[in-house]
């Protein structure tokens, strides 16, 4: 028999992402991004980041939390939550396959992991608040290798990068997890 294979979204992110609510720009969405970052570590349910993504008319499609610890899982990042949750939800493992443009929205840079699993998620748009060098700055978390140009790489393939929406506002959700006490949930 097979070991099933079961991650969990916190019982309040439903209630804080209804699927559906249209977000209708960048700072909106990365400011729900953020807004989950920030609850998320409030709740103690998980690390300090948000995602969500978004339909080409801002439409909430599903949104993820970190949840590496509560889940012990390594992969269990708010990417990787959020393009699950997606999925699922759209019933297809490319988000776009039908033609239609997709946005992930995201309270910090992706990590080297999250960044890969970009490419093949399906979407067209990469919107961030806070940099891998601020993340690495105000917080324990090593966010792993990337080509010295990754925005052009995933350009190249199609998918445009905003960075720096809301980025203090998301930066403050880090100090606000050290000051929680960190890695402590």
């Amino acid at each position: 028999m097979p070991t099933p294979i079961t991650l969990a979204l916190p019982a309040w992110l439903d209630e804080a992402a209804p699927p559906g609510r249209v977000f209708a720009d960048a700072h909106a969405q990365v400011g729900l991004a953020i807004a989950l970052a920030r609850r998320n570590v409030e709740e103690r349910s998980g690390g300090p980041f948000g995602a969500a993504i978004f339909d080409g008319d801002g439409r909430l499609v599903a949104a993820g939390v970190n949840r590496v610890l509560p889940e012990a899982c390594s992969i269990a990042h708010a990417e990787m939550m959020a393009f699950m949750a997606a999925q699922a939800r759209l019933r297809r493992a490319r988000l776009n396959e039908d033609g239609a443009r997709y946005v992930l929205a995201t309270s910090a840079q992706p990590c080297c992991q999250c960044y890969g699993a970009s490419f093949w998620a399906g979407i067209d748009e990469l919107r961030i608040g806070a940099r891998a060098s601020d993340v690495m700055e105000l917080s324990e978390f090593d966010e792993g290798p990337l080509p010295a140009d990754w925005p052009g790489e995933l350009e190249r393939r199609g998918i445009a990068v905003v960075r720096d929406v809301l980025r203090e506002e998301a930066r403050e959700v880090f100090r606000l997890y050290a000051r929680a006490g960190g890695a402590t949930y």
